[in-house]
């Protein structure tokens, strides 16, 4: 059974916040999320008719199950199994075998390590790689594949795409069972060319196309074998991210060192098939994917080492809800307009809520641009999550509001979300251009935090009028009135503030022109 959300927590999260136990909350609800996922997958291909998956195509994933709980049995978790809870209930006759892993993450992670004040969940290799970002994505197309059973003919298209889209657990259990130095040897299919084996890295491979590669490990070594060609041999390396081999097809997946010291590496991954939406990225100023060269990667790693001080002057709190909250980094192309090595030109960036953990983002020109992008779309994350968890508003998706940081009309949660990250990003420009000591960028930062607040406050009314909230989201809404109440009490220059007014008066009276009723 999930849990239920403690008025604390509740009232942490609408002030844009979040003890150690409030971000454990959401972290093993969205564990248990994905786990259930997972399993759902598993029982919709057991359940799927012949010509949906064929009978071939269930037993390999029984196999590659088996793998897996293979793996996790050699790999002991941290904690006892009892420790073990929101069960899933009754394992189905497609994991049967794989009892431990219908559990989810311990609800009693007291004694686990800490970073910055925040319980880490003690997972295995395997639990951590089932728990990654993009196995939410995975499963949810894979579920709307399978879910064409009984519903007509399918197109050829739909079901390469669930070919595809299954044999991507062929890689996983891969992964698993080498981290867990399980040996095997398996055969797996490369996508467009490309083989993924999530969190090590990609092979290129010798024809286009979907193809066929053998996989043998044995002694934390994989050989990857394709017909006519020479062997290819990749090395793990200690810790959870990249694999190393001599041949010019291979490229490891690369990682940002820890936040903190003590905290976990977080990649920044530019090679899994499913780091953003299929069909390409979300439509509003989000660019699409990008491969990363080295310079580039290297300027993602000079802004990453200065975002934890940035973090920290905008409030301690805001560090420990990236090393709670941040599970990875997906790379995306420079914004429309904007100018590559630029350190003055803007980013853009965006999560997605079934990748509970991943942040999108083009590449930060600095360490400021980097920490604000990481508290914006944390906020968004912790949003979602909670969202999850209980209905704050019974709102349509009928898009009918103003948001000063849109042109377009909003819905209600969209308002809702966008207000909520912009509350949080007022907030941490405030706490900086308090602590700051340098003239220019304290002014920079009281420019900020001018009009963020400004633009929450010309969205407040709507959302805290709304008869569509439930009485937790009338909580919810209270809390976030009270933060912004509370930035009054450290009011910013007066020439900044009224520039912000401007622009959010500008800023209306255009909506206002373009989106008038009856137009």
């Amino acid at each position: 059974m999930l849990p239920a959300v403690p008025e604390r927590a509740l009232t942490e999260l609408g002030r844009t916040e979040g003890g150690p136990e409030t971000l454990g909350l959401l972290v093993r609800d969205q564990h248990t999320r994905r786990l259930l996922l997972l399993r759902a997958v598993l029982d919709a291909a057991e359940a799927a008719g012949p010509a949906v998956c064929s009978a071939a195509a269930r037993a390999r994933l029984r196999d590659d199950w088996a793998l897996l709980e293979e793996a996790d049995r050699v790999v002991e978790p941290a904690v006892s199994p009892a420790a073990w809870a929101y069960d899933s209930g009754e394992a189905s006759p497609t994991v049967d075998r794989a009892r431990p892993l219908s559990g989810a993450v311990p609800a009693d992670s007291t004694a686990a390590p800490t970073v910055s004040g925040f319980a880490v969940p003690p997972l295995s290799q395997v639990r951590a790689l089932l728990l990654n970002p993009f196995v939410g994505p995975w499963a949810r197309y894979c579920l709307r594949g399978l879910g064409a059973a009984g519903n007509g003919p399918r197109t050829e298209r739909d079901a390469g795409e669930l070919r595809r889209d299954l044999a991507y657990f062929g890689a996983l259990a891969a992964v698993a069972a080498a981290r867990a130095g399980v040996p095997y040897s398996l055969r797996l299919t490369a996508r467009d060319g490309v083989l993924t084996l999530p969190s090590l890295g990609a092979l290129r491979t010798a024809v286009p196309g979907d193809a066929a590669v053998d996989v043998v490990h044995l002694r934390q070594a994989l050989t990857l074998r394709q017909r006519g060609e020479r062997d290819i041999v990749v090395r793990l390396q200690s810790g959870s991210v990249g694999a190393w081999s001599e041949a010019a097809a291979w490229t490891p997946a690369h990682a940002l060192p820890g936040l903190l010291p003590g905290s976990a590496p977080v990649p920044l991954d530019d090679i899994d098939p499913y780091r953003t939406a299929r069909g390409g990225s979300r439509p509003h100023e989000l660019s699409g994917p990008v491969t990363l060269d080295d310079a580039e990667r290297k300027r993602w790693l000079e802004s990453w080492s200065g975002a934890a001080s940035v973090l920290q002057l905008g409030g301690e709190q805001r560090v420990s809800e990236a090393v709670a909250l941040l599970r990875c980094l997906v790379p995306l192309s420079a914004p429309l307009g904007a100018t590559p090595g630029d350190r003055n030109t803007g980013s853009c960036s965006g999560t997605r809520r079934e990748a509970f953990g991943a942040v999108l983002s083009s590449t930060p020109p600095t360490a400021t641009t980097f920490a604000s992008t990481l508290v914006h779309e944390l906020n968004h994350t912790k949003l979602a999550a909670l969202s999850d968890m209980l209905t704050l508003h019974h709102a349509g998706p009928h898009e009918r509001y103003f948001a000063p940081w849109r042109p377009d009309p909003r819905p209600y949660d969209g308002l809702l979300q966008g207000a909520y990250s912009h509350l949080a990003l007022a907030d941490f420009f405030q706490r900086c251009a308090l602590a700051l000591t340098n003239p220019a960028r304290r002014e920079a930062a009281w420019a900020q935090h001018a009009r963020y607040r400004e633009q929450v406050g010309a969205v407040l009314p709507a959302l805290v009028g709304s008869g569509d909230l439930t009485v937790q989201g009338r909580r919810f809404v209270d809390q976030m009135v009270r933060v912004y109440e509370r930035l009054a009490e450290h009011p910013a220059p007066r020439g900044q503030a009224a520039r912000a007014a401007e622009y959010v008066r500008a800023a209306r009276a255009l909506w206002t022109q373009r989106h008038a009723p009856g137009e």
